[in-house]
């Protein structure tokens, strides 16, 4: 008999690269369909200051970007920072304050905020997506000028007088107009634009955006194919806790309307309402705390988020 080893004979070793193989290949045959269908189409990516809290989160984040523009989408991140921003307020004992949600921004809060969205967060994403093979610049809604702002509005109603107060925000705002023939000029290069979402007056003054806001009016600027809001929260859930994987503007609507969705979703869920109402195809929340969350969404048949669409 011969000593010679079988070179059909399989080590346990061999089968599972096999399999490791096997499951490769199954994975781009699934792929490749939604690979041509969003070929040259742009992506607009909202990546939330609690989903940057994690470090391998953030490299596999920044990962899916390079991936993306390699098999030809062209993604625009634009990123938010708010608990960054928190402690660098902290750390120089400027005190601040939140008035439904929003952070109230004096003239010394905006300037920390300019700092750390367009400075240290911005800067920190950009070194990330090139140390994962991409070629990353960092701009602000400043920048262009890409995001025109104006001071943001907000009443309440005084429980006592039942007399709506004005409140004062300071230097938060919202977009007035969006000029996207910068981000164009990224579309027809091999670099991927990271927004940090800061916007300009009339009056040359700065203008701290909340990033969900800023996302939605690019993305609806450029009638992006898709907008993604990485968030910490798994998506849109049912009146059970479970997972809603697609609804339309209508039904988005009436879950308000009920009561379904309630809280902070509400105006993650606008912000997808308004963007898919000026042009863009389907909007997404997504948990960015899962890694690769963005490649499940947009190369499987499953997603990993709630899409919200006009249409059925």
């Amino acid at each position: 008999m011969s000593d010679k080893p079988d070179p059909l004979e399989r080590t346990p070793a061999d089968l599972k690269l096999r399999t490791r193989w096997l499951h490769t290949a199954q994975t781009l045959i699934e792929a490749l369909p939604y690979m041509r269908r969003y070929a040259d189409r742009s992506f607009v990516i909202k990546y939330g200051g609690h989903a940057m809290g994690d470090n391998q989160a953030a490299e596999a984040f920044a990962h899916d970007i390079v991936l993306l523009k390699q098999v030809g989408i062209n993604p625009v991140v634009v990123h938010g920072g708010g608990p960054q921003i928190g402690r660098m307020l902290d750390r120089l004992a400027i005190k601040s304050s939140f008035v439904d949600g929003l952070r109230v921004t004096d003239q010394a809060a905006v300037e920390v905020v300019e700092m750390v969205l367009a400075g240290s967060i911005n800067k920190q994403i950009v070194g990330a997506i090139n140390a994962a093979g991409g070629n990353a610049i960092g701009i602000s809604g400043k920048d262009g000028p890409l995001i025109h702002a104006r001071r943001l509005q907000r009443t309440r109603r005084d429980p006592d007088s039942n007399i709506e107060k004005v409140l004062d925000l300071g230097f938060v705002g919202e977009p007035t107009a969006v000029d996207p023939r910068v981000l164009y000029l990224f579309e027809r290069s091999d670099f991927i634009p990271v927004v940090a979402p800061i916007g300009i007056g009339d009056d040359g003054g700065t203008y701290n955006i909340n990033a969900d806001t800023a996302a939605g009016a690019i993305a609806g600027a450029m009638r992006a194919s898709r907008l993604l809001l990485l968030t910490d929260v798994a998506g849109v859930l049912d009146g059970d806790g479970r997972l809603i994987d697609k609804m339309t503007a209508a039904q988005a609507r009436a879950l308000i309307a009920d009561g379904t969705i309630h809280g902070g979703m509400i105006p993650k869920i606008e912000t997808c309402l308004d963007a898919v109402e000026a042009g863009v195809e389907a909007a997404v929340i997504l948990d960015g705390r899962t890694p690769h969350a963005l490649l499940l969404e947009v190369f499987t048949e499953h997603g990993a988020g709630t899409l919200i669409a006009r249409e059925g």
